[in-house]
């Protein structure tokens, strides 16, 4: 058996109705793991479990709302008695902010914005964490964000959620490798989801003048998050816990001084 192989695998994708959860789906059901869909809306995750049973993946929908406790501890539950364990969970569910001055930033709207991106991530963690506890094993892996890292002007409250997602990360992973259990943390920048072409902010294919633009500045796609994903979700990181994985287009202007 490949040691990419999930076969016999539960693997729980939060937010896995958007760009970034469905395109992981695809990737989880393929590799033969069991996939829960989950996010708020019933609608879309039905749908796109409905999908990928059409291609003969087994996938199941349960409805969450990552911020609320009860809920989570009963996705956790549930796919429990479902499928007898919980192997891996993505914590993929987030959301942007509005733009504002750093002195301008509303308390309301900074509340918002940590409990869906911080809460969000830490709930399921807890809930999955306990499970795997009980396991003694399994894979958290948080998607965090570049602007967790490096900072995003005018979305204070976004970057500032997703640097506390980089941090419980790195403490999970360090009090839960007695439990082996592996806490990773994937960091996309700019990504060219369906939702992000459609407003435009998407750079080009080709410069100026028409010709391409070299493979490592083009903006990754949700499928190369989605492969990242699997490596780590699969035995073949086995021997990793509490990294951070940035994926974005190789740019001069991010990684040198000008």
């Amino acid at each position: 058996m490949s040691n990419f192989s999930l076969h016999n695998k539960t693997v729980i994708v939060t937010g896995g109705a958007g760009g970034l959860g469905r395109a992981m789906c695809a990737n989880f059901g393929a590799a033969g793991a069991n996939v829960i869909v989950a996010s708020r809306s019933q609608d879309k995750i039905a749908a796109e479990a409905a999908s990928l049973q059409r291609k003969g993946y087994s996938a199941a929908a349960i409805p969450v709302d990552v911020t609320d406790e009860q809920q989570v501890n009963s996705l956790i539950d549930e796919t429990v008695a479902t499928f007898g364990s919980v192997d891996v969970v993505i914590n993929n569910a987030g959301r942007w902010g509005r733009s504002y001055a750093a002195e301008d930033t509303p308390l309301d709207e900074w509340r918002t914005i940590v409990d869906q991106n911080l809460t969000g991530v830490f709930l399921p963690c807890m809930a999955a964490g306990r499970q795997m506890i009980k396991q003694q094993g399994g894979k958290i892996i948080n998607i965090s964000s570049t602007a967790g890292s490096k900072g995003n002007p005018h979305q204070l409250h976004y970057s500032a959620a997703k640097a506390g997602v980089i941090s419980l990360t790195n403490n999970l992973a360090y009090m839960w490798a007695q439990h082996n259990i592996n806490v990773n943390c994937i960091l996309p920048g700019l990504i060219a989801t369906e939702e992000l072409k459609g407003y435009g902010i998407i750079p080009a294919n080709t410069d100026a003048e028409g010709n391409p633009v070299p493979r490592l500045e083009l903006t990754p796609n949700p499928e190369d998050v989605a492969d990242l994903a699997l490596f780590l979700a699969s035995p073949a990181s086995d021997a990793l816990t509490g990294e951070l994985y940035p994926i974005r287009a190789w740019l001069k202007s991010e990684r040198f001084w000008q």
